[in-house]
């Protein structure tokens, strides 16, 4: 059996507590979970993550140490936080999303199934400071999207489908295609995201 360490509020499911308040040093703190947690088979939750209410995992997801997550996020099948991060609230992460470590997103923001981030500007190649992208509140990232390190992503701002973001999204904005061009945003697409309806 692996030592957990865990401060877990009321009325969670965990399906393998075994997993949940991984210890991954001897003098980390608890994972200290809210209210209402749905943890799904497979999940791994370090310790030292502090997680808020209504927290939801699908299968086999991952959140390393050192993380921060608001309320009502949802962190789907596959999905890996890979720590030294921090999420806001009302946040949904689809299935195979990927999050490197120093990322920071805002509240009420959407990211589609298999989009990346990424936080090495020279992955092997060069000895230089991990850097992960910023996604401000309000942002809706499509599916297989990638975004490279040190990028923001401004409020409100969608990125399509596919696109590969290369550099800052201004608030408000469209960014599509590879690498990323930036449009208005299409009436259509402005708004609220509707994540906590």
């Amino acid at each position: 059996m692996t030592e957990t360490r865990l401060e877990l509020g009321d009325d969670c499911v965990i399906d393998d507590p075994d997993s949940v308040g991984y210890l991954h040093d001897e003098s980390a703190d608890p994972a200290v979970i809210g209210d209402r947690a749905r943890i799904r088979k497979g999940t791994i939750v370090y310790a030292d993550v502090e997680i808020g209410d209504d927290f939801t995992t699908g299968h086999n997801a991952l959140v390393r140490e050192d993380t921060t997550i608001g309320d009502d996020v949802i962190v789907g099948t596959d999905t890996v936080i890979d720590g030294t991060t921090e999420i806001g609230s009302h946040v949904s992460l689809q299935t195979g999303v990927y999050v490197p470590t120093d990322t920071t997103i805002g509240s009420n923001v959407f990211i589609g199934p298999r989009a990346v981030m990424t936080n090495d500007p020279y992955p092997v190649r060069r000895d230089d400071d991990l850097e992960g992208p910023t996604l401000e509140d309000g942002v809706s990232i499509g599916a297989n999207a990638t975004i490279l390190p040190g990028v923001r992503v401004g409020a409100g701002s969608f990125v399509a489908a596919g696109a590969t973001v290369t550099e800052d999204v201004p608030p408000h904005t469209l960014a599509l295609g590879t690498p990323a061009r930036h449009r208005d945003l299409p009436e259509s697409l402005s708004g609220e995201n509707l994540l906590d309806e």
